[in-house]
Parts: structure tokens; C-alpha cells; sequence
């Protein structure tokens, strides 16, 4: 058992260093939510992240974020590909459907185009939050990589805060709706994934990540979002509070990201001034919300993890 851990190790060591250090989709989202997730870890679970990290991270989580995007496509991860989203109905934004989730209708049943259950965003990150739990039985006892656990969660966390992650099926979240932001061209999906982070680091932060890192956690401690902190970080059940998280995401993909958007259409600065307080309070939420998840699992008191262990 423990030479098959050290093979698995191994072989996730040489694709992580394998990897194209080029700027992948969603880079800057990725790398802030970890960065703020590793800032408010208790000094337990940061020393369970730094042990599980490859040494050739410096104990940065948030230079290991974008890694399974970047693997997805590989032959032996191709499976991950349907976890970082959720194929949302078209009618999704309609009163019965959102009556629905407000009445509790589970994203946790969510499946693939070949009907394999839990295969999407809200079931990994059940799936991956559950296979930490084992972290407390050492090397001979894991029958899960933890390293890849820990890199999957800390991803799909960003991933499932990104409305258009849990977008409509017709569209592919946005994918297929092609746009022009500002001069050039894009597509929705692509809009909320880095346009609109890469415009407010051009025009406010110099394209400093550090001062817009800083401004998103100020606005958490002691700024506009510090009342709203306690209830980003209620979760009865680590394992079916990520069904919370998508259905704010299709919320606010209904309210802020579809609405108004018709193909062709020129988005600019109405578009990114009222959006783009919306994509830095998600990137925040996911932050603080794996922060909470990771002191959990890797705290004391393991919270509502009795079906899962």
C-alpha cells in the first residue's frame, strides 16, 4: 500500500512538473481563491496543505490551482473533464425552476452526457472533501491521493463559484454565445471566467494580483462584505453544502450574466462595471468557503462527516 502511494505521488509529481507554465483559463480567479483560502487556514490544516503540496511548490496552494484545468485533456484524467461545470436546463431562469431550488431540489443528482450520477462540479467537490477525511489515517492506510484530492477540491471550489460554471446546457455556460469585450473578441463564458478580472486589474491595480488580493480580503475582515461572512461559511454538511453554492451560481448567472446579452452584442463598460462587483464577491465566497471546508477536515472536529468515513 505504501509503495503504491509513493508510485501515485510520483506520478502526479512528474505530470504537475510536466505541465506548460503557460496562463491557463480562469488563471487569475483560481490563484486569488486559493491564495485567500491559504490565508485564513488554522494552523492545523496548514501544515496538513503545506505536507501534502510537492515540495517544489513552497507551500504555495495557489501555484497548484490551475492544475486540473491543465490536465483535464490528458488520457488519464480525461475523466475529470465534466467536473468543472454543471449542464444547467435551459429553463433554469424560469420562476418554476427556481422555485424548485429554493424548495431544495438537489444539484447533487446531476450526472454526465452518459448519465454517470454526481459527475459535475457540486458532486466532485462532495466527492473530494469526502476522500480528505481519510487524511488522519496516515501513508499505509489512504486508499485515496490526497495531494490530487486537496488540488481537485481547492479548484472546484473556484470552479462552482464561477456562475457561468453552472450555466445552461444549450450554450455550454456561455461558451457558444460568441461576444466582443470591448475591442476584441470573446465569448460569455469566457467574459466571466478572466475578462472582467483582467479589465479591474488593468484599470484599478496596475495589474498588481497582490493590491486586488488585498482589497478582496479587506472587504471581508473589516469592509462591505464582514457582516455577510458568518452566513458564506453556514454548511450544516460539508458534503451537500456545495448544492448551495451552484444554485447561487445559476442565480446569478440568470439575474447578471445572461440577461441583456444577445450574440454578436458589444459588452463594455456597463456590462463590466455592474458585473464585476459580482465576480470579485465569488472569488472571495470560494475563498473563505474553502478555508472553512479545509479546517474542517483537517481540524479537530471533523463536522458532519459520519456517513462519509
Amino acid at each position: 500500500m505504501v509503495v503504491l502511494w509513493r508510485l501515485s505521488s510520483l506520478l502526479v509529481a512528474l505530470a504537475l512538473v510536466l505541465v506548460p507554465r503557460t496562463h491557463g483559463w480562469s488563471k487569475e480567479g483560481h490563484v486569488l481563491t486559493c491564495r485567500i483560502a491559504q490565508g485564513l487556514l488554522e494552523p492545523e490544516a496548514a501544515a496538513a496543505v503545506e505536507n501534502l503540496l510537492p515540495d517544489y511548490a513552497n507551500g504555495d496552494l495557489s501555484s497548484l490551482c490551475v492544475w486540473p484545468d491543465q490536465i483535464r485533456h490528458w488520457y488519464k484524467y480525461r475523466w475529470t473533464s465534466p467536473l468543472h461545470f454543471i449542464d444547467t436546463p435551459d429553463n433554469a431562469c424560469s420562476y418554476e425552476y427556481s422555485s424548485k431550488l429554493k424548495s431544495q431540489q438537489s444539484f447533487g443528482d446531476c450526472h454526465d452526457t452518459n448519465g454517470v450520477k454526481d459527475m459535475c462540479v457540486a458532486g466532485a467537490i462532495q466527492n473530494f472533501t469526502s476522500q480528505l477525511v481519510h487524511y488522519r489515517e496516515g501513508t499505509s492506510g489512504r486508499r485515496y491521493n490526497m495531494t490530487e484530492a486537496l488540488l481537485f477540491l481547492s479548484h472546484f471550489m473556484g470552479d462552482i463559484h464561477q456562475p457561468m460554471h453552472v450555466g445552461f446546457t444549450s450554450d455550454e455556460g456561455g461558451n457558444t454565445i460568441s461576444v466582443r469585450w470591448f475591442r476584441h473578441k470573446s465569448n460569455l463564458h469566457h467574459v466571466w471566467d478572466r475578462e472582467i478580472i483582467l479589465t479591474a486589474l488593468a484599470d484599478y491595480y496596475e495589474k498588481n494580483l497582490d493590491s486586488l488580493q488585498e482589497d478582496l480580503v479587506g472587504n471581508f475582515t473589516d469592509g462591505i462584505w464582514f457582516d455577510d461572512v458568518a452566513s458564506w461559511e453556514e454548511c450544516d454538511d460539508l458534503l451537500t453544502c456545495s448544492n448551495k453554492y451552484a444554485n447561487e451560481s445559476i442565480n446569478l448567472a440568470c439575474k447578471w450574466g445572461y440577461k441583456g446579452v444577445e450574440p454578436g452584442q458589444t459588452l463594455a463598460d456597463e456590462y463590466f462595471g455592474s458585473r464585476m462587483p459580482i465576480v470579485m464577491k465569488r472569488i472571495a465566497q470560494g475563498g473563505v468557503r474553502l478555508a472553512m471546508v479545509l479546517n474542517l477536515v483537517f481540524g479537530d472536529s471533523q463536522h458532519g462527516f459520519a456517513a462519509a468515513s
